[in-house]
């Protein structure tokens, strides 16, 4: 991640580094990696890029100098992909053969320009169809809970959710993005072509979309990494523990301290933790990847103070 920042984002420390990378020029970055049921490690995060305004600006600005508006698409079409790209199904490329994921790039070798960029191509048409290409599973209905109501995927994709041109709404001002293919995550060409695994980029536009993406990356930074039916466990085996607790030597202070206590160390004892992660720790693994050091937002005392306050 570290040599993602550097690299792809183009950013770092050093100014010399900071020459911009795929995105553009980045002011900073925020993002913090999380397991997945299955163990692998996948990260969330935020990317600020030099000079980009507001959702309010953006309207403001778009409505009042056509020639802005047309520059932001073509920056918006040029850094997002979402269809899967022609290949070139008459070239050998490994990605043919095995996972694309688990092979590298088409390396150069004897090849000539022209048929390394065949090479090229194919090898992203497979990339992005594996990677990219979106599949509906239970998963997708996990919200719909309503009998008889039509589904609706909760990661928004659908062969009918298509636009085929990125354009600003004279009425209100909304930038709606080019989506040239409904179950096709959005992309970069060049982060998965690095990468070469999934990913979900999204250009914050709108007020309602930059508040679900907060919101989203909020609760994937601050929730427990312990699930809710192990902690349960965990404290169910403590308050067994404590069944055989002399009752008439501990008084009622002591044996709640050792309740405490027991709960604690059950629930420690009982977090999962897959390979992956283990690995990532004994080599200094942080889950937090920040170009800025951020302040700390105590929410209870906030919301205490707000609720003293409200009228």
């Amino acid at each position: 991640m570290r040599k993602f920042c550097e690299i792809l984002l183009g950013y770092s420390d050093r100014q010399e580094l900071k020459d911009g990378g795929v995105l553009g020029h980045v002011n900073a970055f925020y993002g913090c990696v999380e397991a997945q049921g299955r163990g692998s490690l996948h990260c969330h995060m935020l990317v600020w890029i030099d000079g980009a305004l507001n959702c309010d600006q953006i309207r403001t600005k778009a409505a009042i100098d056509p020639d802005f508006g047309k520059r932001l698409i073509t920056y918006l079409d040029d850094a997002l992909s979402t269809a899967v790209p022609a290949g070139c199904h008459d070239v050998d490329v490994a990605s043919n053969k095995y996972p694309p994921c688990s092979v590298r790039a088409p390396p150069r070798g004897t090849l000539t320009n022209e048929d390394h960029q065949h090479a090229i191509q194919q090898d992203l048409h497979r990339l992005v169809k594996a990677c990219q290409s979106h599949d509906h599973t239970a998963t997708c209905w996990k919200y719909c809970r309503s009998n008889g109501v039509q589904k609706v995927c909760r990661f928004g994709l659908s062969e009918s959710n298509t636009c085929d041109h990125t354009y600003f709404d004279t009425e209100n001002g909304d930038l709606h993005l080019r989506h040239l293919e409904g179950m096709t995550n959005t992309f970069n060409t060049s982060i998965i072509r690095a990468l070469r695994c999934n990913m979900d980029i999204k250009f914050l536009g709108s007020g309602p979309s930059t508040k679900a993406i907060i919101y989203y990356i909020t609760d994937y930074i601050t929730k427990s990494q312990l699930k809710i039916h192990v902690a349960y466990a965990a404290l169910q085996v403590a308050i067994n523990a404590l069944e055989g607790v002399d009752t008439e030597q501990d008084n009622i202070s002591g044996r709640a301290k050792k309740l405490l206590q027991k709960c604690a160390f059950s629930m420690v004892s009982r977090q999962e933790l897959s390979s992956q992660q283990v690995a990532s720790f004994l080599r200094d693994y942080d889950d937090h990847f920040t170009s800025h050091t951020y302040r700390r937002l105590y929410w209870l005392s906030m919301e205490k103070y707000l609720h003293s306050i409200d009228p």
